[in-house]
């Protein structure tokens, strides 16, 4: 079992982390999966979100919200502590699956404005889930909530110890592992055929490492023009998908 990250944040922890903004809370609220530990909010915001009679509900102006979460943090009148969701396993994650699937494999992409905005186009395309290697990757935190606009609590994330042997596992599930790179010869749309489908993004520069490439059944560029040199890991993760589900 992988091991939660300890985190030196001071607006929450990886074990408590702190959630803003009404869609992450209100999503966070419905997930019966989800544990709320404390909420603050300001009277307007308290008697829009659904809290649960468990929970207690310190009112506060927004001034005093904002000292709860990082600077200039959007928390939109509502803040939450919570407990981490539980862990999802990578053997859980290829059990059941329907005939077509997307997944998502993140190589150390650590940003989390990008993993909040990759697991909101995760759920926007219908991707099964995302798997990501454990100590590269962010813990939950009120950020990735905020830019996944409620998608943290819907899209499954299952982290892993070892990346390769992981394609390795996703393979024998039926996956075709596409790996993105803007040196490959082949675009997207041609690299695509087999109805299971796993889209490997690299870190934003460093790109795919080497070991993740060797572990991808095909290497593809999405085909953008010399207008720009490439895309936001996210913005590449959002254009992939919506290929992968209609190609």
């Amino acid at each position: 079992m992988s091991r939660r990250k300890k985190s030196h944040q001071t607006h929450g922890t990886a074990n408590r982390p702190r959630l803003w903004g009404k869609h992450a809370v209100a999503a966070a609220l419905d997930n019966p999966q989800r544990k709320v530990l404390r909420a603050w909010a300001t009277s307007e915001a308290a008697g829009l979100m659904q809290f649960p009679k468990e929970v207690a509900v310190t009112l506060a102006e927004a001034p005093d919200l904002g000292r709860l979460v990082p600077s200039d943090a959007p928390h939109q009148g509502v803040v939450i502590e919570v407990e981490p969701l539980e862990e999802v396993w990578l053997d859980d994650l290829l059990t059941g699956l329907p005939e077509r699937a997307v997944l998502l494999v993140l190589d150390q992409v650590t940003d989390p404005h990008n993993v909040g905005a990759i697991l909101r186009s995760a759920a926007a395309f219908g991707a099964i889930g995302m798997v990501t290697q454990d100590r590269h990757s962010p813990p939950e935190s009120g950020v990735i909530a905020k830019a996944a606009s409620g998608a943290l609590e819907r899209v499954r994330w299952a982290r892993v110890v070892n990346l390769a042997r992981a394609l390795e596992d996703i393979a024998e599930a039926g996956f075709w592992r596409i790996g993105l790179s803007g040196d490959a010869e082949t675009d997207l749309k041609d690299a695509l055929g087999p109805p299971r489908i796993a889209l490997v993004l690299g870190a934003e520069g460093a790109g795919l490492r080497p070991n993740t490439r060797e572990h991808c059944d095909a290497l593809a560029r999405l085909p953008i023009t010399d207008s720009v040199e490439s895309l936001n890991v996210s913005n590449a993760a959002a254009v992939a998908l919506y290929a992968a589900s209609v190609g």
